[in-house]
Order: C-alpha cells, then sequence, then structure tokens
C-alpha cells in the first residue's frame, strides 16, 4: 500500500477546493469520498455514474503534484469501499472504479488551469459567455497572469466542463511527470537508490529541442580563392611568385 505523504505533500494544494463538482447522486458520492480521499493525500478530481455493466461508479482524483499510479488506485479502493458501504450514497448495486484523471484530463481547480497553462484546452460553459458556451484554445493561463493578448476571458466559476486536448506536447510532459513520480515513489519506498547529491531535478516546463549548433569560426576558416589555389600549386612545383611578399 503506498503512502503519498511519505514524500513532501503541499497542503494548500490537497485543501484546494474544487471549481466544477457533479450534481444529484456523484455530489452525494463526493460527500464521503473527497475527506477519505483528502486524509489518505490525494484529492478528488471527478466523480462519474454511468449504466455501464448495470451501474459504474468512477472516482478519479490525484496526487496533489497531479500524479497517480496503480498502486495509488488500489489503496483508494482498499480504504474507500467500506466506507462508502456504511454511507450507502447509493441506492442500488454497483461497480466501483478507481482512475487516475489521464493524459486528457479535467480540469476542476484553479491550480489545474495555472500547471496546464499553454496547452490546448476544450471549455464548455454553464453560462453563457457573450453568446456562446463552447471554446476551445490555448490556455494563457488565470487572471493576473494571462496575457493581454488573451482572445477571450472567461469566468472560472461559470464553467461547466474543462479538459486537456491530446496532443504530442501533453504526452510527453505527461510521460515526464509520470516517470518523475514513479522513480520518487520506489526512492521513498526504499525500491531504489536516491539521487546523489550533486543531481538537479529535471524541469518539466524546459524545453528538450536540441541545443542550436555552433556557428562556425570564420576567422579561422579555410580560404578557397583562385589567388589561394594558385599559390599551393606554385608552392607544390617549387615555384615562387616574385611579387608576393614572405
Amino acid at each position: 500500500m503506498t503512502d503519498p505523504t511519505a514524500g513532501s505533500v503541499d497542503t494548500d494544494l490537497l485543501a484546494e477546493p474544487r471549481l466544477v463538482v457533479e450534481p444529484g447522486m456523484a455530489a452525494r458520492v463526493s460527500a464521503v469520498a473527497g475527506p477519505v480521499l483528502q486524509a489518505m493525500g490525494y484529492r478528488l478530481v471527478r466523480i462519474k455514474i454511468s449504466a455501464e455493466s448495470g451501474c459504474t461508479v468512477q472516482i478519479m482524483a490525484e496526487r496533489p503534484d497531479g500524479s497517480m499510479l496503480i498502486e495509488d488506485c488500489e489503496a483508494i479502493s482498499k480504504a474507500l469501499s467500506p466506507v462508502l458501504d456504511v454511507a450507502d450514497p447509493i441506492d442500488r448495486a454497483y461497480r466501483l472504479e478507481i482512475s487516475s484523471p489521464g493524459i486528457d484530463r479535467p480540469l476542476v481547480r484553479r491550480s489545474d488551469f495555472e500547471r496546464f497553462a499553454g496547452h490546448l484546452v476544450k471549455i464548455e460553459m454553464a453560462v453563457a459567455h457573450q453568446g456562446r458556451k463552447r471554446f476551445r484554445g490555448t490556455l494563457a493561463g488565470v487572471e493576473g497572469r494571462a496575457g493581454e493578448d488573451a482572445d477571450v476571458m472567461l469566468v472560472m466559476e461559470d464553467i461547466a466542463d474543462a479538459r486537456l486536448v491530446l496532443t504530442d506536447e501533453l504526452i510527453a510532459e505527461s510521460m515526464r511527470r509520470g516517470k518523475a513520480a514513479e522513480r520518487e515513489l520506489k526512492q521513498n519506498l526504499g525500491l531504489a537508490p536516491p539521487p546523489p547529491p550533486h543531481a538537479r531535478k529535471s524541469d518539466p516546463a524546459k524545453s528538450n529541442k536540441p541545443k542550436p549548433k555552433s556557428k562556425p569560426d570564420k576567422k579561422n576558416a579555410p580560404k578557397n580563392t583562385k589567388e589561394d589555389r594558385l599559390a599551393a600549386e606554385r608552392l607544390r612545383r617549387g615555384n615562387n611568385d616574385p611579387t608576393r611578399g614572405d
């Protein structure tokens, strides 16, 4: 069973409320699952109830840093199942499913919009903005950080649904985050040696593009003019040009 609190946990991120919440039956499940997840060191992302396999309750959760491993899902399922059985928020038999947010994840907190600034998103508003409810474009950030050239400014509290759009850049960043989280987990559990003192953590915000090649030194570049070729030929034959200096 994994312990997400083994490392440093940002308590502010852990307690950050969601801006996008579910209505009806899903809200009752949220009221039970949310405190349990927070006590374990996880954040509730979304709850979805569907008619799949009769009735399926999908609970999407994550660590405060946005990562989520299979071991985390197993730990949550083991701890949450008996609590839901006692609280009984659903009046029928159901199948419980714990999952990670995924790559094209929903954005439900302010920190989500900050973390994924620069990525492509699609947003559906609960309250229309300038006669529109659906938007798709690059996320510039949140109020106070968005660029002055932003095309649309949306009120976060009026958002009904927001999620990332799957792109190559998003997949690459997700893979970097996942590998870093798995490496940290193994180090916390003693399954991998700790990083050397001089090692620096990689910054996922930095680009991994190859560095540009250095320009050739024009000062020491070889000459290939006609005069130089003739001089080289005379030198090879042992002939000196009396018109040229030593």
